[in-house]
């Protein structure tokens, strides 16, 4: 079973974040495992059943840079995003269904609610998503995110980052997380970020690597993600684990 490490996740509630001062949970956690004690009831398998080899994705899926062009290529700069899943004990989680969401080159998400005044590209969705190979490895391509005004303080701007789902054997197991890129000044200023215990927050980080980078066409980070366990990689809301 897996073991939550709560030292290397954010509060639930961090008052630098004012979202999380109204959206986060205040009640005692409880165990979904303990619901079902005893019981026969469907719903425990919701929560705990296998999903090995249950999800399924093109190679369409995972290139952002394709999967929405309507007539020709998304601006902004190409890159590779690519690493391994791997539980608590470093083993790779095959079969793992990973999602991703973005903003575009100019920071704007292609979402109604989306107002902030920056242009849309139409040959770019910014979604996607993979399932990993027997080795826990995944691959995306997709464009560089641009940073964005939010209202949480004045002047408050998020970082370039990349929203990451991972469902690995149960969707107990699911992580939701955010993947930045090195060097980003904006991670001093954002208070998602800084809610992240200091020993955790270099998880969050991706790296350059030329191992991974395509000459001509894409640069490539590495981003590794570990579920549960001491390792883990934080999360950007850990009732997500619940």
């Amino acid at each position: 079973m897996s073991i939550i490490d709560r030292s290397q996740h954010p509060p639930a509630i961090y008052p630098d974040y004012k979202s999380s001062l109204l959206r986060g949970p205040k009640q005692s956690e409880i165990e979904l495992s303990d619901l079902y004690k005893g019981s026969n009831n469907s719903p425990a398998l919701e929560t705990t059943g296998a999903l090995l080899n249950k999800f399924s994705a093109s190679e369409l899926d995972r290139d952002l840079t394709r999967n929405a062009t309507r007539g020709g290529m998304p601006l902004g700069e190409r890159i590779v995003v690519s690493g391994k899943v791997t539980d608590q004990w470093g083993k790779p989680v095959r079969g793992a269904l990973i999602e991703i969401w973005q903003a575009n080159a100019s920071g704007r998400y292609a979402h109604k609610v989306d107002n902030h005044d920056a242009p849309l590209d139409p040959n770019f969705q910014g979604a996607g998503h993979c399932i990993t190979d027997n080795d826990g490895a995944y691959r995306f391509y997709t464009i560089k995110p641009g940073a964005y005004p939010w209202q949480n303080h004045p002047n408050a701007w998020r970082p370039q980052h990349i929203h990451f789902s991972v469902i690995g054997n149960c969707l107990g197991s699911r992580l939701v997380t955010q993947m930045y890129f090195p060097g980003d000044p904006l991670l001093d200023w954002d208070p998602i970020f800084q809610s992240v215990p200091k020993p955790a927050a270099p998880r969050l980080i991706s790296h350059l690597d030329l191992g991974i980078t395509e000459p001509d066409f894409a640069l490539g980070y590495h981003f590794d993600i570990a579920l549960a366990g001491s390792l883990v990689t934080p999360a950007d809301d850990p009732e997500q684990h619940r």
